[in-house]
């Protein structure tokens, strides 16, 4: 009988650790996919293609949130499509979709703040710092450098943080930090499975960097 019941105990166990396996299989191959979709969505797609492409990946990242509500990164990239359909449509029409990316990107923290190397913390402080400020919006320079420099202390050599926390420091006309983290972007290994991501991005910092070298000349 304890022979039976041991079995019983480890078929349960081996069952279990199949099934979260294949749930994780399932996960990871699903955000890919919503990644290289927001790639070409983002990048490559004309302005009247992205609203459908943007609506499309919506739905996938929603859908991704329900499956799978206790996984940070789920709701790091609902936010992140939100927040890049904002700038899509632009005007007063993207405030309810970037206020919806800043409850994302909260739940995200709450769950694991170090999830995909502290993106939650790269994306709430580049939204924060991009919306317009109170009464229109939640704007905030002090938040979005809280959030952007917690974001660097993670991933000190990655290329969207690095990217952002340049683009802060030029906003502010801190033109040399902005040149040290753009460098350090440039040098960012490449990302796994993030290829065309990686190099779109370069391509960002490259023209972020002329702007920057131009203002120091300038100066």
């Amino acid at each position: 009988m304890k022979i039976i019941t041991l079995c019983t105990v480890l078929y349960c166990f081996t069952t279990n650790i199949y099934a979260n396996n294949v749930n994780q299989l399932h996960f990871d191959e699903a955000l890919l996919t919503i990644q290289k979709q927001w790639t070409e969505a983002n990048y490559v797609k004309t302005k009247k293609a992205q609203k459908n492409e943007f609506t499309e990946l919506q739905q996938q990242s929603s859908k991704l949130t329900i499956e799978f509500p206790k996984h940070a990164e789920a709701w790091i990239w609902r936010g992140i499509i939100q927040s890049s359909f904002a700038g899509v449509k632009g005007g007063l029409g993207a405030l309810s979709l970037v206020d919806d990316a800043k409850s994302s990107f909260e739940t995200a923290l709450s769950l694991d703040e170090t999830a995909l190397q502290g993106s939650a913390h790269t994306s709430l402080g580049i939204l924060y710092l991009k919306v317009p400020g109170w009464p229109i919006s939640f704007g905030d320079e002090d938040k979005s450098e809280q959030h952007l420099k917690a974001a660097v202390k993670m991933n000190p050599e990655g290329i969207d943080i690095n990217y952002f926390l340049a683009e802060f420091y030029f906003e502010q006309d801190k033109y040399e930090k902005a040149k040290e983290h753009l460098l350090i972007a440039q040098a960012a290994p490449q990302r796994v499975n993030r290829e065309n991501a990686d190099k779109f991005r370069q391509q960002e910092v490259s023209d972020l960097l002329n702007q920057v070298n131009n203002s120091l000349v300038k100066k």
